[in-house]
């Protein structure tokens, strides 16, 4: 079961008991020193990561516009003016939100834009200065880096854990029922409180967002990238919405295999694998298939999902496109007309 880690008012810690382990037969007479002398490279990395971010990280109260028991989750400071990200889920429906920053004071934000398709929200709270983070390119991550994982679980302010990039370009459905496309998976543990938190490097930039957690799974964690986030996060700042062209595909990063590469004479080592085509789709009637590798769509290489984000944007809706695609080993051409995603 996938759960979405939003909101939990009811968590609670049971009190824990530590004692100190004896010392081995030649501790007794060794100088402790300087205890940053005794961290290894990993530790400094994530304090060093915390330290950067944690300042931005905020937490938020939600209240719900239905009526019902509100929530909370967690968010970040994109800009020094107040502008802050979190995940659609944790904020919609809401009719008040309230921020505590990590200094301890509240205040209440405003709704800018909200993306329920990428699960992405941007809020304002007033006022300047403020300590922010900037992204990284989610694009560069590779499996096995160093990822960490800050946020207000249970409503416990700035918890961080720290795992690995365990898989990218994962397919996660949102609760609209949409699939959001090249997710992060991680093994960085999240809880309810987690969503909206920042997934940082181990030089504290954003990688993702972190956004639901698989129960009763351990370690199966799930962020949305930062390229898809920024892309987002840009047009709702702007325009307070995201118009985009539809396909009426789900695919997934691939990356050509080198002898169709030298077959066609290509350079760009990866496209995307589509893995479904919707009945009556733009992409089912011009003949896109399961099992096609798109690698060009209006000229411009795809490389990978973000790709076809950016290109399926308010301008491309309504318009013939040409697309070219690699299908059994040989280059394909095709025209597609996306239509607005509804």
């Amino acid at each position: 079961m996938i759960q979405f880690a939003n909101s939990d008012l009811h968590g609670k810690n049971d009190p824990a008991f530590f004692r100190k382990a004896p010392l081995l037969p030649d501790e007794d007479s060794r100088s402790v020193g300087d205890e940053s002398e005794l961290l290894d490279a990993y530790s400094n990395s994530v304090i060093k990561a915390v330290d950067r971010v944690g300042p931005a990280v905020v937490h938020l109260q939600v209240e719900s516009s239905a009526g019902g028991q509100g929530g909370s989750g967690s968010g970040f400071l994109l800009t020094p003016d107040g502008f802050v990200a979190t995940n659609s889920h944790v904020i919609h429906g809401a009719s008040k939100i309230r921020v505590r920053l990590s200094d301890g004071s509240s205040t209440e934000a405003e709704l800018v834009g909200d993306d329920p398709f990428t699960d992405v929200a941007v809020l304002r709270i007033r006022g300047n200065g403020y300590s922010h983070a900037g992204f990284a390119d989610s694009g560069k991550l590779k499996v096995g880096q160093l990822v960490i994982a800050i946020g207000n679980p249970y409503g416990f302010e700035s918890t961080v854990t720290a795992g690995v990039v365990s898989a990218l370009g994962r397919t996660l459905r949102s609760r609209t029922g949409r699939l959001i496309d090249n997710v992060i998976q991680t093994d960085a543990a999240l809880n309810p409180g987690n969503s909206g938190g920042p997934l940082v490097d181990s030089l504290g930039r954003i990688v993702g967002i972190n956004t639901a957690i698989i129960l009763p799974a351990q370690g199966i964690c799930f962020a949305v990238g930062s390229s898809t986030a920024e892309y987002v996060i840009t047009r709702l700042i702007t325009h307070g919405s995201v118009k985009r062209g539809y396909l009426g595909i789900g695919g997934q990063n691939q990356t050509i295999p080198s002898a169709t590469r030298s077959m066609n004479r290509l350079r760009q080592e990866s496209g995307v694998l589509v893995q479904s085509v919707e009945s009556g789709s733009p992409a089912d009637l011009s003949g896109i298939r399961n099992g096609d590798l798109v690698i060009h769509l209006s000229d411009r290489e795809i490389l990978g999902v973000d790709d076809l984000h950016k290109i399926l944007d308010e301008s491309s809706i309504g318009r013939k496109l040409t697309v070219r695609l690699i299908r059994d080993s040989s280059l394909r051409t095709f025209f597609v007309e996306p239509r607005e995603l509804k």
